[in-house]
């Protein structure tokens, strides 16, 4: 009876039991980083867990994305990339800037925030399309390079 105890104390401890209303899969563990978590059967009859992700990265976008002003990115990381809330999820893309008409390949890479905050452009990035290092440049995404 002790051991039966210790080991619902230990189980419960584990954060592996589900929680009372939870909508998990019959069969599947909500775990405590709310990853569901499903029983794989291996051929020694060993029952192995694999994590199912809650959310699905979200597909990447082509075309225009729109207009967004950017700031200098940090200077220290090389490359050309915008870091920016108008993709959710890294991916090839353009830049041009409304002033210049300057252009150039980037890395577009997600941050989190509204479609209308402003964006992270690389130092390498800003030079390209002659935009001011000290200047907030509005610039347009495109997707898809």
């Amino acid at each position: 009876m002790r051991l039966i105890l210790m080991s619902l104390v230990c189980v419960a401890g584990c954060g592996i039991l589900p929680e009372q209303g939870s909508e998990a899969p019959a069969g599947a563990v909500v775990g405590a980083d709310d990853a569901t978590v499903r029983p794989q059967s291996r051929p020694d009859g060993v029952e192995a867990v694999e994590a199912v992700p809650d959310e699905a990265p979200a597909p990447a976008r082509s075309g225009n994305l729109g207009t967004t002003v950017a700031s200098l990115g940090d200077a220290a990381q090389p490359g050309l990339w915008l870091k920016t809330p108008l993709v959710g999820t890294e991916q090839p893309g353009r830049v041009r800037s409304v002033e210049t008409g300057q252009s150039v390949g980037v890395t577009l890479i997600p941050i989190e925030g509204p479609a209308t905050a402003g964006s992270r452009l690389s130092l390498a990035a800003m030079q390209a399309i002659g935009a001011p290092l000290t200047g907030l440049p509005e610039v347009e995404v495109t997707a898809g390079g």
